[in-house]
């Protein structure tokens, strides 16, 4: 077997046997033309050839897309050994993943619209179909779509929002996963597998297996595939001596079957993803000087911090050919299950003792179950390409069922029930759950026209309406009041963007982008002062970018610059010890994107990818009151000049990668990656104003709270590969200098005494070193 390269089948033959990579990850994605007679590589087989993509819902070539959007190939994913989304992400220009060190754990960011709330403001799609929620009671920020990318073709990542063709949750951008369709000219298996290791942590392994094989020879073929991988701790535990707890497994199962006939074709496809993390990969900061507490790589564990997330996905995408139009119907649905419990020992460990007056404090966990029924289902006509008009008109539906399960416990330090009759009073601090219920309803269209060979203006609209039902229903506990409070709500948003896009030359493009998006809105808790609805979110981008190749088709060049309006943001905010969502603040994002790959010869090719991101608040969130008489607090949770976190207002990244053969048979690959990652924050500011509630009031104090600040971290990793028609041989490693880089930090902070305990902060995964085989036949 031969290396894999970007865009090409992953199996050698005549043509791609001198392939070299052209694929700079993260930047622009480009193929390369080449041949080969004799298994020499040819010098003048350097140019780079476009690739396809996905991102307005047709299959268009990138440098002709007035967007920003990097691609990222599957083989360059498989050649480096990434087994989750932030082992890639810094190399994309604009995008930032902030990890907890476990897949699946991780919240994404685009061009410095964080997430300020529980709704998703990157939207994520698997081929043709919407997952995760779209409401505001399932996490959607912290628990962003990670897959194992097995059987994964490319991923698409579009920058900007994205509102007019993938609507709700999509305003700072989109992740699109495309998967390989079954093949129906190819038979293929392979079977494979690995070894890792982690300095000063533990040693994993994977196997994998997949197969490819035509049912009716050119029409019809079917794709199955498994992956497994043990994930290797290397955080240890200082409370009880345990080592390595952060250990965990992630499994990939899919099976799609594809048919094309003379004018239709048919698409269904099903995946199972698991996760199924042991602990969180946290370690323990000493506040007072930013130095580890007890160790490097050690954190203070007294309930295990275990984590769960399954997905079940299904797709059928059925295509019809009229002849004057294309129609698509998409039909998704996904079932998906997170569970996470977390260590709340030191937040409400000493209620026991300072609260209930036992000898003791106790140990605590919070355990939160996520479960979500998605159903979507698209229709829509596009226009054939190539014509002076282009267009497309859809609707688009979705149904969604939720449940948010919130447990609170209190027991004894070594974790048996707390002493009879406390174990009935206080063992259980809150148990609630948040049923919700989203319907939406969608419809878009969009059209270009090429008013001469070098002018296009292209535009886009959707409507959309969503009504949402959710109720607050508190069982037991101490922390809330017992009972039900259901709630309600229902609005319609505009969407629409506007894309001119002037050709400069054969191979150089000048675009302009305005477009809008949203993160919906929808019911609140019902509590004195909080609006029952809170609105959707909304922005407005304006983008101009250059997409340009020189040096005979040898170096690409994309340049973006942009700036985002955001208004109405949704912010948590706390009232009476418990929260709410409220619309208020504005923010501003601003910045540059550079992303380029040059190919000096057949056998090099070299990536830089960079991006500028000044992101801010531009006014101070609202301020919640909060009754505590005799006094009054007045608490705001982020001020004006604050800086989006966990957003870099620096990123850059290199790549390269040179091949060579060896022997008549067999080729080889060497390269490797670096990224460096600006100073970031991990919050806003918090001004806490204390008066009396009499009138006038008097201030009391004034306390401000800056947010965490996380330092700037490289990472260098390197691979290298030998392969031939049957047999492929990697080696990787990851963190090549163990380098101790933080990707996000909180505050661990005692809820009854109001003490500082530590800072919790997730360590980019330390320096590791792996082996990987594959045979195919």
């Amino acid at each position: 077997m031969t290396i894999p390269k970007p865009n090409r089948p992953f199996r050698r033959t005549p043509l791609v046997a001198a392939v070299a990579c052209a694929l700079a990850l993260g930047g622009p994605a480009m193929a390369q033309q080449a041949d080969a007679t004799d298994g020499a590589v040819r010098d003048d087989a350097v140019e780079l050839d476009a690739v396809l993509v996905t991102a307005n819902k047709r299959v268009e070539n990138i440098r002709e897309v007035p967007s920003a959007i990097s691609v990222i190939d599957g083989a360059r994913i498989e050649r480096s050994s990434a087994t989750q989304l932030s082992d890639f992400a810094d190399y994309a220009p604009g995008l930032n993943v902030s990890s907890d060190g476990t897949p699946g754990k991780t919240t994404v960011t685009m061009r410095g619209i964080a997430p300020l709330s529980s709704g998703a403001t990157v939207g994520t799609y698997i081929d043709e179909t919407p997952v995760g929620s779209s409401g505001l009671y399932q996490a959607a920020t912290i628990f962003a779509l990670d897959l194992l990318p097995y059987d994964i073709d490319r991923v698409e990542v579009l920058r900007g929002p994205q509102g007019t063709l993938y609507g709700a949750g999509s305003m700072g951008g989109l992740l699109k996963y495309v998967t390989v369709t079954p093949d129906p000219t190819l038979t293929e298996f392979r079977i494979g597998g690995g070894l890792s290791s982690v300095s000063g942590g533990g040693t994993g392994n994977n196997v994998r297996f997949g197969a490819n094989f035509p049912l009716v020879r050119d029409s019809l073929a079917m794709r199955v595939s498994y992956a497994r991988n043990d994930i290797p701790g290397y955080i240890d535990n200082a409370v009880n001596g345990e080592e390595d707890i952060n250990d965990g497994l992630q499994t990939s199962a899919r099976a799609a079957l594809a048919w094309q006939g003379e004018r239709a074709g048919l698409k269904l496809s099903a995946m199972r993803q698991t996760i199924d993390s042991d602990n969180n990969a946290f370690i323990l900061l000493d506040p007072a000087n930013g130095g580890f507490m007890d160790g490097d790589l050690e954190n203070r564990v007294w309930v295990d911090e275990t984590f769960r997330k399954d997905i079940d996905y299904y797709a059928a995408t059925l295509d019809v050919d009229f002849g004057w139009a294309d129609f698509t119907s998409a039909t998704g649905y996904s079932d998906t299950e997170t569970f996470r419990r977390q260590d709340t020992t030191v937040p409400y460990g000493n209620f026991a003792d300072l609260a209930l007056g036992l000898p003791d404090p106790g140990s605590s966990y919070f355990d939160n179950t996520l479960t979500l029924d998605k159903l979507t289902q698209e229709f829509r006509l596009t226009s054939k390409s190539g014509t002076p008009l282009e267009w497309m008109v859809g609707v688009f539906y979705t149904e969604e069922e939720g449940d948010n399960r919130q447990f609170i416990a209190l027991n004894q330090l070594d974790g048996s029930p707390l002493p009879a009759p406390y174990d009935d009073i206080a063992g259980n601090l809150a148990l609630l759950y948040l049923p919700t219920e989203y319907k939406e309803t969608a419809f878009f269209a969009n059209a270009s026209y090429a008013f001469t060979d070098r002018f296009r203006l292209g535009a886009g609209v959707r409507y959309a309406e969503n009504d949402q039902d959710f109720s607050q229903n508190v069982v037991s506990g101490l922390l809330l009041p017992v009972g039900e409070t259901p709630n309600g709500s229902s609005e319609d948003v505009f969407t629409w963007s506007l894309t001119p896009q002037f050709k400069l030359g054969e191979d150089s493009m000048l675009y302009g982008k305005v477009a809008t998006g949203y993160q919906p809105g929808g019911p609140n808790v019902l509590l004195p002062g909080v609006p029952a609805q809170v609105d959707s979110s909304t922005l407005t981008s304006y983008e101009v970018g250059l997409k340009s190749m020189f040096a005979d088709n040898r170096l690409q060049v994309d340049v973006s610059a942009y700036r985002i309006d955001w208004e109405d943001i949704q912010v948590i905010a706390t009232f009476n010890g418990a929260s709410g969502l409220v619309n208020g603040g504005t923010a501003t994002s601003q910045g540059l994107e550079f992303a380029s790959v040059f190919r000096p010869s057949a056998d090099l090719q070299i990536g830089f990818n960079a991006a500028y991101t000044d992101a801010e608040l531009s006014e101070d969130f609202p301020t919640a009151v909060i009754p505590s008489p005799p006094y009054v607090v007045e608490l705001t949770t982020g001020l004006e000049g604050d800086l989006m976190p966990y957003v870099p207002e620096l990123s850059l990244s290199s790549t390269i990668d040179y091949y060579f053969p060896v022997g008549s048979t067999w080729e080889g690959t060497i390269g490797g990656g670096v990224r460096w990652i600006d100073d970031r924050v991990g919050g806003t500011t918090q001004r806490e104003v204390i008066t009396t509630d009499t009138q006038p009031p008097s201030v009391l104090a004034t306390t401000i709270t800056p947010p965490l600040e996380l330092d700037s971290y490289y990472s260098l990793d390197l691979h290298a590969a030998l392969g031939n028609d049957h047999w492929s041989f990697r080696a990787y490693v990851k963190n090549l200098t163990d380098e101790r880089g933080y990707s996000a930090m909180s505050t661990s902070e005692n809820q009854v005494t109001g003490a500082v305990q530590g800072w919790l902060a997730a360590p980019i995964q330390p320096r590791t070193f792996g082996v990987e085989v594959d045979y195919r036949f």
